[in-house]
């Protein structure tokens, strides 16, 4: 029988920042395993992974075992990766047309994507390539390819918008990228573990637990999560 358990407060950090969001993400990444980083705040995580990890890094443009971000004297207008930004290579780097790309994304091959997003659902559902808004525009990319694709799918995002509302919801809003396929958030708030047993907070950063349960609209279990 599960113990029940009480989220780690981590009162003397956070908000987090980006690259120590990036790092929190990097340390649940399993070594060997085989991952995509999505546009925009994943992206960070490939400077976060620890040498000597075996992960190797896929980019949807067509490239496996990329490395970190390119420092000065190190850019390669050529190597890039999905959202143009300029990455080095690691010793096995392979190259390869951009169908075989998404033909891997698609096949079940990725351990792990880590995307971005408008929105996640409490049971995990994922809103992330469109807010619906009439002027905005769609940029759906391999979201979805990914979403359904990869076996462990984790989400890198504010808790909160720019307006104040949650980001992690009851429901999605926004169009959606896929039903049921995050299975962790990283926010600079928290980090949640979602579901269709819904969400579990596992800790979080210069809040309490219960000052967190009060600002979201989500349903949190009262005394913690099940081990």
């Amino acid at each position: 029988m599960s113990a029940t358990v009480s989220p780690v407060e981590n009162l003397d950090r956070g908000p987090l920042g980006k690259d120590e969001m990036a790092a929190r993400v990097a340390r649940d990444i399993e070594p060997g395993s085989y991952v995509n980083l999505g546009i925009g705040l994943p992206t960070r995580v490939a400077d976060h992974l620890p040498e000597g990890s075996g992960v190797v890094l896929h980019t949807e443009n067509g490239m496996l075992n990329m490395g970190p971000a390119a420092g000065p004297g190190q850019v390669d207008p050529d190597l890039t990766n999905a959202g143009k930004i300029p990455v080095t290579e690691l010793p096995g780097a392979a190259y390869f047309h951009h169908a075989d790309s998404f033909a891997m994304m698609r096949g079940g091959h990725l351990d792990t994507c880590v995307l971005g997003a408008f929105q996640v659902s409490a049971s995990g559902d994922l809103a992330n390539w469109h807010t619906g808004a009439p002027d905005a525009i769609p940029a759906v990319g391999g979201a979805m390819d990914l979403a359904i694709g990869a076996k462990k799918v984790f989400v890198m995002m504010s808790l909160f918008a720019k307006d104040g509302t949650p980001k992690l919801v009851p429901e999605c809003t926004y169009p959606l990228t896929g039903l049921g396929c995050v299975d962790r958030v990283y926010t600079d708030l928290a980090t949640f573990r979602v579901g269709p047993e819904g969400a579990t907070v596992l800790e979080t950063f210069g809040i309490t637990y219960a000052d967190l349960a009060a600002r979201l609209d989500i349903s949190l279990p009262s005394r913690g999560l099940l081990a």
